[in-house]
């Protein structure tokens, strides 16, 4: 009787520029883009360094890929909703992909968007907008604002505050209670619980501003 046949060695899939993007996630999302090199992302895929750049010139252009991603990943809202509406929903859609990529969130924030993809999303976002108010001067200063109030709140709560640096010798939960009585009563809202309610308050406001400005008009 004929001994059965071992499997051989499973094959990789073929590299590919998603499958490289999408392994470049994952590792700046395990370790940060700071660890993101093209070396170790070979290691990652299985493959040598100079593979990749077949595919990216340089990392530069691999990030760049990144932030189209994630930028694209943003759900616009159906046309059919009112442009209030539908601002609301893609402000919180774009605050949803700053949580889904925390930690490359910092470099979408400051990234110019100048790439194909940026600048088509930034179309999108200022038609949005431009629905909203009527016309063209007052969507780009609510765009401006909207877009201060957004990238605050995905830098906050993404990689803000509670996460940044701190003093050598920080102010003891005593001191505050003694000194300032106002922050110790507030700490509280500033916790992750309270980011929802936070988040929409000042959306609201941001929003009843975009509708007061179209009815001026």
């Amino acid at each position: 009787m004929a001994s059965p046949r071992r499997p051989g060695p499973r094959k990789r899939a073929p590299l590919s520029r998603e499958r490289i993007v999408r392994a470049a996630f994952d590792l700046a999302e395990r370790e940060g883009l700071e660890a993101l090199s093209m070396r170790k992302l070979g290691r990652e895929l299985h493959c040598e360094a100079m593979s990749l750049y077949h595919f990216f010139p340089s990392k530069q252009h691999l990030v760049d890929a990144l932030v189209d991603v994630a930028v694209d990943s943003v759900e616009m809202p159906p046309a059919g909703l009112p442009p209030v509406e539908r601002l609301r929903r893609v402000c919180r859609a774009y605050r949803a992909m700053a949580h889904r990529y925390p930690r490359l969130y910092p470099v979408i924030a400051v990234h110019r968007l100048n790439t194909p993809t940026g600048v088509r999303f930034i179309e999108r976002l200022l038609g949005l907008v431009r629905d909203a108010t009527g016309d063209d001067d007052s969507a780009a200063r609510y765009f401006r604002a909207i877009g201060y109030f957004l990238m605050g709140t995905g830098l906050d709560e993404t990689s803000g505050y509670a996460k940044g640096p701190s003093a050598a010798e920080p102010a003891s939960d005593e001191f505050i209670a003694r000194e300032c009585p106002l922050l110790a009563r507030s700490a509280r809202y500033f916790a992750r619980a309270e980011w929802d309610r936070t988040f929409e308050l000042g959306l609201e406001a941001m929003l009843s501003a975009v509708e007061r400005a179209a009815k001026a008009r």
